[in-house]
This record gives C-alpha cells, structure tokens and sequence, in this order.
C-alpha cells in the first residue's frame, strides 16, 4: 500500500514555524513595509480576506499591468517576505532537534521514514536541517537517504557540506534529468522554498494569487505537482496531511480527484480535526452552511483524524501515538 504525506505551515508550526496570520503581523513591522503607506494599507486590507498572500496577488497582478509604477513596491513586498523566512529558518536552526522524546519506537522521525514520499506546502528549511540530512539513520533501513528530485545542489562556500543541505541553494535541473532515485525518500516541496533559485536567479517560490499558473511557470515545479497527482492516483493509496488547512483550490481538486476517482483514504492531523474542511468552506460561519466537492470527499475519504499536537502524538501520550500509528495498518 502506498502512503503519502503532505504537510502544511501547521507542522512547521510544532516548532515556532509561522502561520499565515503570524506572516502578516512580521510583515507590518518590516522595515520597508512600515515606511510605504501603500502596502501597509493594502496589507490591512486584505488582513481578513485571505492575508499577506492576496495582498501580494494584487500587487503582483498591478505590475502585470504597469511594471514602472509598481516595480518598487512589488520589489519591497517580496524583499519583506524574504526577510520573514530568513528570520524563521535562523530561529528554526537553532532548535535542538525535532523529537520530543527518544524512544526509538515513538520518534518522529521513526514515523517520518515509513512514507512512500513526503509533499509539503512549506518554505522553510525546517526537514532539511532537522531530518533530510539523518534519513538513513532513522528508523528502519529503508532509505540510502533523502532527495529531493528534479533539483542539483550548490554548496554554500561557508559550510561544510554534507551538514549544509539547508544552507545552500538548489537550482532547477534540465526537465530531462527530473527523477526520483531508487533507495531514497522523496520530497517534493510543492511550492518551492526560501534556498530555492531559478535558472535567472531569482527566488524559486509560490505565494501570492493564482498559485496553479505560478506553479506551471516553472517546469520542475509543474512535475512536481503532476507526481503529487500520480502518487495519490495510485489505488487504494494512503494520504496523512499535517497542518494543511485546506485552502488551496489547486491541491484540494486533486485530493478530491483521488477520493473518487482512486479510492484514496485520507487521515488528518490538526487542530480542528475532521472539521478542517468544514472550516475551510468559504460559507463557514455565515447564516447558511453550503456542502462543497472536500466536504463530500471528506465524508468518502477519511479513514481518521487527531487534534493533539506532535509533541503529544510524539512525546508523552501513547493513546494518541497509537492512534495516529493505526493509520498505516489495513482497514
């Protein structure tokens, strides 16, 4: 049985990560966004209505329509977000480990090892610091190791280099050299990430608006999301998401594709439980609730669902790491 997992910011969470709400509030007390009334305004503005990201769609979608006058801001906007990931990933760094106790049996990393391959939403370098670098030592022999495919490394001068896989930068390979290598454990970060550069050197990630156009832009970031959608059409095939709430239309159809079209099972691990995805429809908390595609396919897919947080899950609770555990057993 295949099993698949995807993570959202909620993960990276466990260990001080940003959520988006918390991105917004970094950001008004950026340097360059503090003094620019514009972008402070519309930060605000859409501070309720899809945050930082559709604040940045609608700059974004200004400099597509007159790159002289809003070249600077959209200069200053993303320089800001860079900043903010910069900040988290010194932070995350720093933290000793990402194990909450170490009995081998309930480690994290013991769990980590046992999927198929690993997709995450994040740009943070939190599993390449703390994980991608120890595949191999982690739990069963399964895995020489980590890659992640369709990308070539360039070693950061400053750092030694098989400890650095953090702190370099990593560049899109030819289209025909994207592969995923027998014996290692697969990770695809969906939306780029913040050590990531393009062939002209620029930042290699998704945010903003209209992500599935921004996606298809960069061929390796296409493949990555056309794997996304093989792994989980694969028949009977398992999905654990982590701290994903549900908001990206590009991922959810697919997920909601493989519910039905591929019998695919689907446990969650958040906060809110079975109801993320009722949480994320857009009538949620108005006068009249009104069903969706997720929440059909939640009500045909999920096999399970818990609350507690990893450091529980993975620290001192066995009825919650047991539970989470059943997960890879047959129904």
């Amino acid at each position: 049985m295949t099993h698949i997992l995807l993570l959202g910011a909620g993960f990276s969470r466990n260990w001080g990560g940003l959520l988006a709400t918390e991105i917004f509030e970094l950001l008004i007390s950026q340097e360059t966004i503090a003094h620019d009334g514009y972008l402070r305004e519309l930060l605000w503005n859409h501070k309720a209505n899809g945050g930082f990201e559709n604040a940045l769609a609608e700059v974004q979608v200004r400099y597509s329509s007159d790159p002289v006058r809003y070249g600077p801001s959209l200069d200053k906007f993303q320089t800001a977000v860079s900043n903010v990931f910069g900040r988290m990933n010194a932070a995350l760094f720093n933290i000793p480990g990402i194990e909450f106790q170490q009995d081998i049996d309930r480690l994290l990393r013991t769990f980590l090892v046992r999927f198929d391959a690993i997709f995450t939403l994040n740009q943070d370098v939190l599993l390449e610091h703390h994980y991608f670098r120890h595949v191999e030592l982690a739990g069963p022999r399964r895995w020489i190791g980590a890659q992640m495919p369709g990308l070539k490394r360039i070693p950061n001068a400053t750092e030694i280099i098989d400890q650095s896989w953090e702190k370099d930068t990593w560049v899109p390979l030819e289209k025909e050299r994207f592969l995923v290598e027998a014996g290692f454990q697969p990770c695809f970060k969906l939306h780029g990430s913040s050590n990531w550069i393009d062939s002209e050197g620029g930042p290699l990630l998704v945010i903003g608006g209209n992500k599935g156009s921004a996606i298809q832009s960069h061929a390796v970031l296409g493949w990555y999301f056309e794997k996304f959608r093989e792994y989980l059409s694969v028949p009977d095939a398992r999905l654990c998401v982590i701290g994903y709430g549900f908001r990206d239309s590009h991922v959810n159809e697919v997920i909601i594709e493989a519910i039905s079209n591929s019998n695919l099972k689907l446990f969650v691990i958040d906060p809110s439980g079975s109801e993320v995805a009722m949480r994320a429809n857009p009538s949620f908390g108005g006068a009249v609730y009104v069903p969706n595609a997720l929440d059909d396919a939640f009500r045909q897919g999920l096999i399970g669902a818990s609350r507690r947080g990893l450091s529980e899950t993975f620290g001192n609770d066995p009825v919650s790491h047991d539970h989470v555990m059943n997960y890879f057993k047959n129904p």
